[in-house]
């Protein structure tokens, strides 16, 4: 039976009810508009048939709100039962319940699926990670094993131009080395003239052409073989360690070129790494007196940086950035331009006596095929290791070949160190490892330090609360408390 309509707006025992129960159907009314869409049901006597039994089934919306209509399910309304009615069917509710569940459902693959996306960021970060400590071990290895062999060839062979002719060409294997981890690694594999085309778009649209080859590729081929065979001169005049240290000074001359011929950003640090890296270098070369040998190394050393910092700086001027294919593709047609150009270099450097070695089978191609694979290696590693790691990694591993040069010369005791040597060589590494900082170093500070005051002011305030939430607990317990006066 219905009861009057109470204060809360529920007018019958059932919507009481279906309100208390939480009947996801419930609405203000529903029993009152339930009792009215059963009235208005047609009752037939047993044998006769329904109104609407001929349609079949009919369609009714249902009785919600018009703001919720263009939501809600269509009801349907069933053929007759057997006891004559034609009754509501339970469509409704299966439709809602069947939204719940797709929502619920959808809710939770979202809750599945992001901690599924962390832990995937998470482990390619830690893949990169570990791809960098390797490819810092690998670079700096390399890097001090053809220094060390460089070294002990000058004790048997000694002709730098033709050692460094002879590694330059072996330059062209580092496009056939790229091609075959793309047929390792690649799921869609190319024809190595297809790839090769693809990759020679680093030098224009069109391609190499023969133009392009003596334009582009003369410039870099020789600034590349200028800054090896001054390496190497240098070599012979001061240890491995005092070479490695000054080489990179490098990274200052390419900010310092970059600033002026690229207009790059100005910062101040940068400008102070390079202020250090001159300091080390003026150190260098009177760490030992004023020497012919040794200022005349230094120079070398020098030349050799600053050579390399050009051609850095050049390549990002004329060809941009590239991808490790088409930068293996360029240092193997710089090994190419090596071979068929200067060739001529080391020959004439041979009948002028200026390079001469009697016996042919004198030659040590040993060691030569030593220091050109490690110098192949170098050169493919700081390539591959863009790619798979972080590429400050890479200049770390380059630095780390300073202390890695000076614990071999220690063991062979071929070298003592100075203070004045030990300081300049600390001074040059402290300058490179300031130009590794990225360009927004001082915001990300200033937001660290930030966070860490607002961490002590909010510890503060919480030491402050609990000692204020002490002080009246005690005088709460131990009664008012009567301050003398003075």
């Amino acid at each position: 039976m219905d009861v009057k309509a109470a204060p809360n707006g529920v007018a019958t025992i059932e919507d009481r009810i279906l309100r208390i129960t939480g009947y996801y159907g419930y609405y203000p009314g529903y029993a009152s508009q339930k009792s009215a869409s059963q009235s208005s049901v047609v009752r037939c006597k047993p044998g006769a048939n329904c109104p609407g039994a001929q349609r079949g089934i009919r369609r009714q919306l249902s009785p919600f709100s018009a703001a919720e209509d263009s939501a809600a399910p269509i009801l349907e309304l069933q053929s007759r039962s057997p006891s004559g009615f034609c009754r509501h069917g339970r469509g409704e509710r299966q439709n809602r319940s069947g939204e719940e569940g797709t929502q619920a459902h959808g809710e939770s693959a979202s809750q599945e699926s992001h901690p599924q996306t962390r832990c995937e960021s998470c482990t390619s970060t830690f893949l990169k990670i570990v791809w960098g400590f390797l490819i810092i071990l690998s670079v700096s290895s390399s890097w001090v094993g053809t220094t060390q062999i460089v070294k002990i060839t000058y004790k048997n062979f000694d002709y730098p131009f033709f050692m460094t002719w002879f590694s330059t060409n072996w330059n062209i294997m580092f496009f056939p080395v790229y091609y075959s981890g793309h047929l390792a690694t690649a799921q869609e594999k190319q024809s190595p003239i297809k790839k090769f085309r693809e990759c020679s778009r680093i030098f224009g649209e069109d391609g190499l052409t023969l133009k392009l080859f003596l334009k582009r590729t003369a410039p870099f081929s020789i600034l590349w073989t200028l800054s090896n065979y001054l390496y190497l001169l240098a070599l012979k005049k001061l240890t491995a360690t005092d070479v490695s240290a000054l080489f990179c000074c490098n990274k200052a001359f390419v900010f310092l070129l970059s600033w002026i011929v690229l207009k790059d950003r100005f910062m101040g640090v940068r400008i102070v790494a390079a202020i250090m890296a001159i300091t080390g270098i003026v150190m260098m070369a009177y760490a030992d007196g004023v020497h012919g040998d040794s200022i005349i190394g230094v120079a070398y050393a020098v030349g050799s940086a600053s050579t390399s910092a050009l051609y850095k700086v050049l390549f990002k001027m004329f060809l941009g950035s590239a991808n490790f294919g088409e930068a293996a593709h360029f240092i193997s047609t710089l090994g190419f331009f090596n071979l068929i150009f200067l060739s001529f270099t080391p020959i004439i450097l041979y009948f002028t006596k200026v390079e001469y070695w009697s016996p042919f089978s004198a030659v040590p191609w040993g060691y030569l095929c030593g220091i050109a694979g490690l110098w192949l290696a170098f050169n493919i590693l700081v390539n591959v290791g863009v790619v798979l790691t972080y590429p400050i990694l890479i200049s770390i591993g380059t630095v780390l070949s300073v202390p890695g040069n000076a614990a071999v010369d220690l063991l062979k005791r071929e070298v003592i160190f100075s203070v004045v040597r030990l300081g300049a060589t600390i001074i040059i590494c402290l300058g490179f490892l300031l130009l590794l900082l990225p360009e927004e170093w001082d915001e990300i500070t200033l937001r660290f330090i930030n966070s860490l005051k607002e961490k002590k002011s909010d510890d503060h305030v919480e030491d402050m609360t609990e000692s204020s939430v002490h002080f009246r607990s005690r005088s709460r317990a131990n009664g008012p408390v009567s301050i003398p006066l003075a």
